[in-house]
């Protein structure tokens, strides 16, 4: 029960009003080290409750203390994606809705006056993508002198966007009196390393195995041709009247073709990616949780950030270039464990991406053929001889050929020139 981790009677109230009965277990276990001030290494999936995890306990302390002075925030939320941003404010909201702290969410994609005007003020929580933060500290409108605790959701991701110069430059800013809570699907070396450097003695807590994907959620492969997939996607959406779907596409371009296409073959739809506005994304979003359309499509960018209540099932229209998205994706549904779906259309030309999701999650996906749209180009059963193997072994056959015909007196032409840093840019122009 939430009333035996220590939490004050105003966030079980607030929790009670949400309708939670029994803490999740990462909000068993992470809740009482960060109510005692420890710092926090977790691995956790997505769809396991860590949000609450991390912010009710942040929520009491910042109660239990002064408000944050002019240009400054006592509490500071990092997170990969607008969307995972924005889904962090609002659960802030629904669990502070008895207590006096501010919070606000700064992200790129949105008008800075704002978030400046509001940052004068000073915030008790601040919930930030770390391109924007910088950019407005960078402009002198946040102080961190004040900050208490600092939490990295997703440090993995914000990784895997690039994103590890920024978080090396803002924990050099940061106090080094503070409380740190890391969160992350998975722990590479690199996570590791930054754990080791900026976390003191830190409580670890490994919640579920980090490869593998959440039980409750059904998946299947369906083989098709390239070409036929949109025609297969539309078959599905009619035959199983399924009236609440995400999609998901490689790329943006994709995304907003996908959902064009759908309109104009009858089923409402709408597209969230990064080359929209974030007040397009939003009501994007709002429209499918309101069911006024009936299918969302998205980009991986929006993969961790989309939290959607009671979604059934999810179709990979493409798969991910990167097999742990795949898991991020179908982290969509099954949440709370509740049962999901999760459909993927495989052309032959993806059989090396579906092999490395089937290696990550240790799990040979089911593959069935819809009649009427049995592929003319099989997928594979046995993976053969990886391709960058070959190629790696092609590539030192033919350099070692070059070395011999080489002269054995390099030029200084052939040193590589050094690079020059990325400029940063104004507070309207970055993305995230």
């Amino acid at each position: 029960m939430f009333n035996k981790l220590g939490l004050s009677d105003y966030l079980l109230r607030a929790i009670e009003q949400r309708g939670y009965q029994e803490p999740t277990p990462v909000q068993r276990q992470a809740i009482p080290p960060i109510l005692a001030g420890r710092d926090l290494m977790v691995t956790a999936q997505t769809g396991t409750g860590k949000t609450a995890a991390f912010t009710l306990p942040i929520l009491q302390r910042l109660a239990q203390g002064a408000s944050a002075s002019a240009h400054h925030c006592r509490a500071l939320i990092l997170a990969p994606t607008r969307e995972l941003a924005m889904q962090i404010e609002s659960s802030v909201a629904d669990y502070a809705c008895y207590l006096s702290i501010t919070r606000l969410a700064v992200v790129g994609g949105m008008a800075a006056g704002p978030q400046l005007a509001a940052l004068r003020k000073g915030v008790d929580l601040l919930i930030a993508t770390p391109g924007r933060l910088l950019d407005l500290q960078a402009h002198g409108a946040l102080e961190f002198s004040e900050l208490e605790v600092l939490v990295l959701d997703e440090a993995d991701r914000m990784l895997d966007l690039g994103f590890s110069q920024e978080i090396e430059h803002l924990l050099s800013l940061l106090p080094k009196k503070r409380q740190t809570l890391m969160f992350s699907a998975t722990f590479s070396p690199v996570i590791r390393h930054l754990a080791q450097a900026y976390l003191k003695n830190p409580v670890k807590l490994q919640i579920s195995p980090a490869r593998l994907t959440a039980n409750q959620v059904s998946q299947w492969v369906y083989p098709v041709d390239k070409k036929r997939k949109l025609a297969l996607l539309c078959h599905l959406i009619e035959r199983n009247d399924w009236q609440r779907l995400l999609v998901f596409t490689r790329t943006r371009l994709g995304a907003q073709r996908l959902s064009e296409q759908l309109s104009e073959q009858g089923v409402s739809s709408a597209a969230i990616h990064g080359n929209r506005t974030q007040a397009a994304r939003n009501q994007a979003l709002e429209a499918f949780k309101q069911d006024r359309i009936q299918v969302l499509v998205a980009t991986d960018v929006a993969a961790r950030g989309l939290d959607i209540e009671g979604l059934p099932l999810v179709v990979n229209f493409d798969l991910p270039s990167a097999a742990q998205d795949y898991v991020h994706r179908i982290g969509r549904t099954g949440r709370a464990k509740a049962a999901g779906c999760a459909y993927s259309l495989v052309s032959a030309d993806e059989i090396d991406n579906l092999w490395q999701i089937e290696k990550l999650i240790c799990q040979k996906l089911p593959r069935e053929e819809q009649e009427g749209f049995e592929p003319r180009h099989a997928l594979p059963v046995v993976a053969k001889q990886n391709k960058s193997a070959r190629h790696k072994k092609g590539s030192a056959r033919r350099a070692a050929t070059a070395a011999k015909a080489a002269s054995p007196s390099p030029s200084l032409d052939t040193k590589p020139a050094s690079g020059a840093g990325r400029p940063r840019p104004s507070l309207g122009g970055r993305k995230s």
